[in-house]
């Protein structure tokens, strides 16, 4: 089992030391003036298929016509074989999941109205015929493909956004780099994207490693401060990795746009409370981050090298295989890494009525398998990939 404590050093001087949680997951301030409760929102994008060959279609414009009773939900993603949903924001798990599983529902009747299936999946599984649709009214999309040529392939693929707020920016960089060591973890937990371009890779999650070749990609830095956090995106701009901040693809970082903290690395789940599970996790992770800041724990020492060899294998063994301790670098299963998390966690989730919710699907994940060994599992009973394909489509519409 981790024990992160063991290894410490001084905490950064972003000068958010007095910000923390109690024990039910609200903000405080070190006077104890309590602020808002942590809140969750998610952005899911979804793949749109071709209801009898299973391939994607570049079906999107229609798609979200039919869907457009929820403008401000529901829109364009950065090809037309995709649409995206954005949950408002909530502050429960229940309220979260009932806002997903109707835009789910929403967006899978408009789908089956063009011939389309909707599909919570990370990769289209299948090879994607060129040239590639991307969205035509998005002149940014064409030019990122001016510039960045073949990486633009990888578009075609699908994250889940965690938002965790509301901080400024100070805050969700002094906590960012406290979460930062649990990635690995959260990207083994939600690996579901083992088929890639008609094969297996070998991976659980391979989008995890696709994405990765992006410039703008991949961890994050270690901030010593927030002035440390704007250079690396100023880097990012002027180096020409990045177009705009809405290119700064890291697994985490503090939103350019809301006042949250972005989590990016997980894979989109076809299981909706694998979905939830995640969004529990992550705002329990924030709210223990907070009080340790609040309580001026120093913070673990965590060797860069040691957290991307972690990256690397949580996305190539998934929840099944084994894992990097990301302060020791000892090897581990990786299912001892997600009950560790979970452990961590538990008195959060435990106050905001999760915890039962949070061990049961945990749990069943460790039981029946997760995303990438279902889909593997599907596969392997005629090897088709249109049953893997049947098989994701049926789990995103279970809701």
């Amino acid at each position: 089992m981790i024990e992160p404590g063991n290894s410490t050093t001084s905490t950064d001087s972003t000068g958010t030391d007095t910000t923390g949680t109690d024990t039910t997951g609200t903000t405080v301030s070190a006077d104890n003036g309590v602020h808002a409760p942590l809140t969750v929102g998610v952005e899911e994008e979804f793949l749109l298929v071709d209801a009898r060959t299973f391939r994607v279609v570049p079906a999107a414009p229609r798609v979200l016509e039919t869907a457009a009773g929820l403008p401000h939900e529901v829109h364009a993603e950065g090809t037309r074989y995709q649409v995206e949903i954005s949950t408002p924001v909530a502050d429960s798990a229940p309220k979260l999941r009932e806002e997903l599983a109707a835009l789910r529902r929403t967006l899978a009747r408009a789908a089956r109205a063009h011939g389309c299936r909707l599909l919570a999946a990370p990769s289209p599984v299948m090879a994607v015929e060129a040239p590639l649709h991307l969205t035509d009214d998005e002149p940014r999309q064409r030019e990122q493909h001016r510039r960045f040529g073949a990486l633009t392939d990888t578009l075609v693929s699908c994250g889940r956004h965690i938002h965790i707020g509301t901080f400024d920016v100070d805050t969700a960089v002094a906590v960012s780099n406290r979460v930062r060591p649990w990635l690995p973890t959260l990207i083994a937990l939600a690996a579901n994207s083992p088929f890639w371009g008609g094969r297996d890779t070998a991976h659980a999650s391979w989008r995890a490693m696709a994405w990765s070749g992006w410039p703008s990609a991949g961890l994050p830095p270690h901030f010593t401060s927030t002035a440390h956090f704007r250079r690396s995106v100023q880097t990012l701009l002027g180096s020409g990795a990045a177009l705009d901040t809405k290119m700064v693809y890291w697994d985490l970082r503090p939103s350019g746009h809301w006042p949250t903290l972005e989590i990016r690395a997980p894979d989109m789940s076809s299981d909706i409370d694998t979905a939830i599970l995640q969004a529990e996790l992550v705002r329990a992770l924030v709210a223990s981050v907070l009080g340790d800041i609040a309580q001026g724990r120093p913070e673990p020492v965590v060797r860069d090298d040691v957290l991307y060899l972690a990256r690397w294998r949580a996305a190539h063994d998934g929840l099944e295989g084994f894992g990097l301790d990301p302060y020791t670098g000892a090897e581990l299963p990786a299912a001892d890494l997600a009950e560790a998390l979970l452990d961590l966690v538990a008195p959060e989730l435990a106050a905001c009525g999760e915890l039962d919710h949070a061990a049961e699907t945990l749990g069943r994940l460790l039981r029946d398998g997760s995303g990438a060994h279902r889909q593997r599992a599907a596969y392997a009973r005629r090897q088709d990939l249109r049953d893997v394909l049947r098989h994701l489509t049926d789990e995103t519409e279970n809701v």
